[in-house]
């Protein structure tokens, strides 16, 4: 099974802060929670810290396992231990996937990007991320843009896999 989520799309939420998960998405959940069996429901953790966050980043129990043992080799007191313990587990919401593939968000977290009857839901790696479309595709639109003035029209993106593109 895979472990990296993959693909874009948008989704519905209803009054009560429902809103369905794309279900290549819930697959990946489910091969990255190790107390995951069948007939359960897999866990995930929303972050929504940060004040520039415009977006809710949702880590799969590995990925948030990853990070949480990055913060705890920082040292203990550091500035950057702290930011990141604030961020990574006191501006977050651990939850489920429903049974029927749905995520509840609650209304602090809708309200923090603006989310009302439809979320964008895309893939980052070991995350996705779910957006209010409108501040999505204004964000997406801005960074081609800086893409376009920082990099030559020819510029092939492959070449950052090789090194060569920096």
């Amino acid at each position: 099974m895979a472990r990296r989520f993959r693909g874009e799309s948008h989704h519905k939420v209803d009054a009560k802060g429902r809103v369905s998960i794309p279900a290549l998405f819930r697959r990946v959940l489910e091969a990255s929670d190790p107390n995951w069996q069948p007939g359960d429901t897999p866990e995930l953790v929303i972050v929504y810290g940060g004040q520039s966050r415009k977006f809710l980043e949702c880590y799969s129990m590995e990925a948030i396992d990853e990070v949480d043992a990055k913060i705890d080799a920082l040292p203990r007191g550091s500035t950057q231990r702290k930011m990141l313990q604030r961020m990574f587990h006191g501006q977050s919401f651990p939850t489920t996937v429903d049974e029927t593939g749905r995520l509840v968000l609650p209304a602090k977290l809708r309200e923090k990007i603006g989310l009302e009857k439809e979320a964008f839901f895309i893939a980052a790696g070991d995350t996705f991320q779910i957006w209010k479309p409108d501040t999505y595709e204004a964000e997406a639109l801005s960074d081609a843009e800086e893409w376009n003035e920082e990099y030559p029209e020819d510029f092939d993106p492959m070449q950052f896999l090789d090194g060569s593109g920096a």
